[in-house]
């Protein structure tokens, strides 16, 4: 797949023999190779060295593993058209879940050909094959791809090929071979306790699920979404009217299957599979189930409206799916004589469709927490997953004709303060500098004790005493003092030193 890659790149073949080198051993390796470099005899493995004495006019390129992953990835995500359960068998492989799905391509064969032209004709090598476990696919997709093996079979198709393409560790291929065990049917025909032995029982596995003796479960990059509907156009779709009446189409259906069983979707998420092989994938969240299509078409039109990426067709996009990956069964509400409620309604739309545009990270809610920290008292929450619990919740109430205990602006950091004096052992500064300004206390009240929850700071937070000040402009503040007067601060030779002053927020 690295040479793949780099001749999709530069958009063909490179002409030269070419290969792609990684350091292994403080030394450059042959790391993947295209054939008409195997045909001088290169191989992978090889020295860098070596291969450039066969042949001088070689074409040399680094191997960039994070570039090759992230094309495995992007072919995984153009697999979900055949199945939603594609996993990755690095670092060049993947494993697709055919179960149930194969028949809506007129069978395993013609879907096993469809993949490979589709592949071939975008540039990559592909070697397929189909069995009833992982490891036996994979096993004939090293040695005879496009192969099909029934139920069953798995023992008898695998039988003559080396061991090597059980794809073990070279230390114990190497083992096997010296002990005369050159197939893998070789192999199979031994006592599994003396492969065991020798062997250790992780390769004892690996040669059963070969064999089709059971099989360990594939690991889905995307978890199986509750609900998904598609549509597939023989002539590929480009215009955005065609879009937007696909998902209208796509919506109308979910929502028919959903309504079924008295569900409603939190998350959505519409792909879109250019013929190219490139999948964009936009996803919307609700705070409450939605159960109308009208609702998701308007969240879905405030989504794509917003991308800063805008959604390109190309040549035009071959299938639309749209899928719920969250849903939530639909809790019967008294609407007609509660007024409340449809205030609800409007406001959770209202919050859905912001999110749309500008994230739902970005539209919070505030909620109280139950502690005397500051700056930890107020939780900022995703409003469309906490906006009943911000509805419901209780904060402190303020006393009439009394000043407000707490700023109307709080800084997220407290900011440093220079205060020549103040009245010890807890009184408040005379006067004190701030972002290079210098303010003349004139009205003070406090000082209001905070003591740190030392069961979660281990004690590395000090006391702080803060007050409540007024310039001599009319400006206030809340300023503290961090730490406590010959109890908390020490210097370094562990005498006491005059504590920090920081302001934390400032009053209307």
């Amino acid at each position: 797949m690295p040479i793949d890659r780099i001749q999709r790149f530069f958009n063909g073949a490179l002409g030269e023999p070419s290969i792609v080198v990684i350091k292994d051993n403080n030394a450059l390796v042959i790391h993947a190779l295209d054939e008409a470099a195997e045909r001088l005899g290169l191989y992978i493995g090889q020295p860098l060295a070596n291969a450039r004495a066969m042949c001088p006019d070689l074409k040399v390129f680094d191997a960039d593993v994070v570039a090759d992953a992230k094309t495995l990835s992007d072919i995984a995500d153009w697999c979900d058209r055949f199945t939603p359960l594609v996993a990755l068998d690095p670092p060049h492989g993947l494993f697709l879940d055919i179960s149930g799905c194969a028949h809506l391509f007129g069978g395993e064969a013609a879907l096993l050909q469809t993949l490979v032209r589709a592949l071939a004709r975008q540039g990559f090598a592909i070697g397929a094959a189909i069995a009833s476990t992982s490891v036996c696919a994979r096993t004939l997709t090293r040695q005879a791809t496009g192969s099909i093996v029934a139920d069953g079979g798995e023992a008898a198709a695998i039988d003559r090929f080396p061991v090597s393409a059980l794809g073990a560790d070279e230390t114990i291929t190497t083992g096997l071979r010296r002990a005369g065990l050159k197939t893998i049917g070789e192999v199979a025909s031994r006592n599994p306790s003396e492969i065991t032995a020798r062997f250790g029982a992780r390769f004892s596995t690996l040669l059963a699920h070969a064999l089709g003796q059971g099989d360990a479960p594939i690991s889905p990059r995307k978890p199986l979404p509750d609900y998904i509907v598609e549509k597939r156009f023989a002539e590929p779709i480009a215009t955005d009217t065609m879009i937007a009446m696909t998902l209208s189409r796509l919506a109308e259906t979910l929502i028919a299957s959903m309504e079924k069983q008295g569900k409603g979707a939190r998350r959505l998420e519409a792909a879109f599979f250019r013929t190219d092989g490139v999948v964009r994938a936009i996803m919307v969240e609700t705070g409450r189930p939605v159960t109308r299509s009208v609702v998701i078409d308007r969240l879905f039109r405030e989504r794509l409206d917003a991308l800063a990426d805008p959604l390109d067709p190309g040549f035009g996009f071959d299938m639309v799916r749209l899928s719920a990956s969250r849903t939530e069964i639909m809790v019967q509400e008294q609407r007609d004589l509660d007024a409340h409620v449809h205030d609800n309604d409007e406001l959770a739309a209202l919050i859905d469709r912001i999110a749309a545009r500008i994230g739902g990270k970005r539209v919070v809610v505030h909620l109280p927490q139950d502690t005397h920290i500051p700056e930890h008292a107020v939780l900022a929450a995703p409003a469309q997953h906490h906006l009943a619990a911000a509805m419901q919740a209780e904060w402190p109430v303020r006393a009439e004709s009394e000043p407000p205990l707490r700023p109307l602006r709080l800084f997220d950091k407290p900011e440093p303060v220079t205060v020549p004096f103040a009245t010890v052992p807890d009184g408040p500064p005379h006067q004190f500098t701030w972002r290079r300004a210098k303010h003349a206390v004139v009205r003070v009240e406090g000082p209001e004790r905070i003591a740190m929850e030392w069961w979660r700071q281990d004690g590395k937070q000090l006391t702080r005493d803060y007050f409540r000040i007024e310039d001599a402009e009319g400006l206030r503040f809340w300023i503290f003092r961090d730490g406590l007067y010959e109890g908390e601060v020490f210097d370094g030779d562990g005498k006491p030193a005059p504590p920090h002053w920081y302001v934390h927020g400032l009053f209307a």
